[in-house]
């Protein structure tokens, strides 16, 4: 049976499909649409379909397609098009973007792959909005140490109001996590590293749901912090990290710069790196790897941290 790949390409108002097989049909992205898209794709079922992360208009033909049993694979919209560049489809419309991505499952065969739990979907959104009022809080903040003094009374109705919502939203998420024992679970285990704190370890886990899953090069590469060489015939580059989700690189990076001055496992892996002659970015971007190593090992087996055998990992 010859294996058939199907891509959808997915806006606001249509999903636009092309397979393998050469078929292309376009259906409304709404609720009648996408059960449309199910039933045609049901039986008998395709070795893969794939679709780009648009920032969550995929989400609910996703959830359909999932729960319906078909194989699925959502990819980084970015690999897609460096893919189409590559090999010529550099996709100027909506069926030529939907006929990038059957030629990407073809040629690259990405492993299908579920979608996250709306409960995961759902911390996601507690977390990254966590971490916008934090943001706005801070520029109000800065500016009231120079605010001319006709505007210091609306910064500080300001400020008041965005620390009333960012207690809400921190109590949301302590909130979610008291409602799921599992997460509930991972999160004190994630929390028994030194440098781990809450919102840490809570951010971890939304952006990286297959953590304890994968082994450590998969895990590395999904986060972005697996080293890749830039090398070309006798040429040899420096080897860099790249990709990756914005929200877990950044937990990690303030994980590994809190780790590397009070994580005693963390703090002499920084140190030796440094005496070897290592740039202070480059060993700390080590240490970034070496504690979602860690992370994910401590996951996968249910054990917390101990120092010593942590040290000789």
């Amino acid at each position: 049976m010859t294996d058939l790949y199907v891509g959808v390409d997915v806006s606001k108002e249509y999903l636009d499909v092309a397979t393998s097989e050469g078929l292309s049909l376009r259906v409304s992205n709404d609720d009648t649409g996408q059960q449309q898209l199910v039933a045609r794709f049901s039986a008998p079922a395709p070795t893969l379909v794939v679709m780009e992360a648009t920032g969550g208009l995929e989400r609910a033909i996703a959830a359909q397609l999932s729960a319906a049993g078909i194989a699925l694979r959502i990819v980084n919209a970015r690999h897609v098009r460096h893919f189409a560049k590559a090999t010529g489809l550099l996709a100027k419309t909506d069926r030529l973007d939907a006929e990038a991505l059957v030629r990407f499952a073809q040629t690259l065969k990405p492993e299908p792959r579920p979608i996250a739990p709306e409960q995961t979907v759902a911390l996601q959104a507690l977390i990254v909005r966590r971490r916008q009022l934090v943001e706005m809080l801070g520029m109000e903040r800065n500016r009231l140490r120079t605010a001319h003094r006709g505007v210091r009374k609306s910064l500080q109705a300001s400020i008041r109001w965005l620390e009333k919502r960012l207690a809400e939203v921190e109590g949301d998420i302590d909130g979610a996590l008291r409602e799921c024992g599992a997460w509930r679970e991972k999160v004190e285990l994630l929390e028994s590293v030194p440098a781990i704190a809450r919102v840490i370890s809570v951010s971890l886990l939304a952006g990286l749901p297959e953590l304890g899953e994968l082994n450590r090069h998969q895990i590395s590469a999904l986060a972005g912090v697996a080293p890749f060489n830039r090398d070309s015939g006798n040429w040899r580059g420096r080897r860099s990290i790249y990709g990756g989700r914005p929200l877990v690189r950044s937990a990690l990076y303030m994980a590994a710069l809190v780790g590397a001055r009070h994580n005693p496992v963390l703090k002499a892996f920084y140190q030796r790196l440094r005496q070897a002659g290592k740039p202070g970015k480059v060993a700390l971007t080590a240490c970034m790897r070496k504690l979602l190593v860690i992370l994910n090992t401590m996951l996968k087996t249910g054990q917390p941290w101990v120092a010593q055998q942590v040290a000789e990992t």
